[in-house]
């Protein structure tokens, strides 16, 4: 009987590659939209709360719909229970990356900060999360610690630039 542990040791590594991936995606669009709600003359609590948990539930959805055609197109099938179980921690993961800061944000609602040190502490904790994601996905390769320091302050200028990028397209 052929051993199964090389397929399940694929599918644990394919699993936790798109969970990073969806983690960096829905973080990258929280900072977007913390970023361009704090631009706005008088940003409401309501309004950057429902922006932050609607503009990432987008992402998470897109990101769910695009696994399964991924799923279609490769395997030229339906995904199976346990494959669409997984899909689902993935895109429940990716949605906890607005916990932390819709919380702040709510703490503006009602009044406990004011909404522009919300959205600040908001922006600080999505470039927190990026940076925790680059260093544990540069941590867990193989490369020298001196390669793993170029790659990690490779992730920071390309995460600096999609952060440039998108600032800009929402503020057009």
């Amino acid at each position: 009987m052929p051993d199964a542990t090389p397929q399940v040791d694929v599918d644990k590594e394919r699993a936790a590659a798109t969970y990073f991936k969806e983690r960096v995606y829905a973080t990258f669009t929280g900072l977007a939209i913390v970023l361009v709600t704090a631009t706005a003359f008088h940003p409401e609590p309501d309004h950057a709360f429902f922006a932050l948990v609607l503009g990432v539930l987008g992402i998470t959805a897109a990101g769910f719909v695009s696994e399964i055609i991924s799923h279609l197109a490769v395997h030229r099938e339906f995904p199976d229970r346990r494959r669409v179980e997984e899909m689902l921690k993935v895109a429940g993961g990716a949605m906890g990356t607005v916990i932390i800061p819709g919380g702040i944000i709510v703490l503006s609602w009602v009044d406990v900060v004011d909404i522009d040190t919300a959205l600040t502490v908001c922006a600080f904790v999505f470039i927190g999360t990026l940076a925790l994601i680059g260093w544990l996905g540069v941590r867990r390769s193989r490369l020298p610690i001196r390669q793993q320091l170029l790659a990690l302050l490779l992730l920071l200028a390309l995460g600096l630039l999609v952060i440039g990028l998108q600032t800009v397209a929402h503020a057009i």
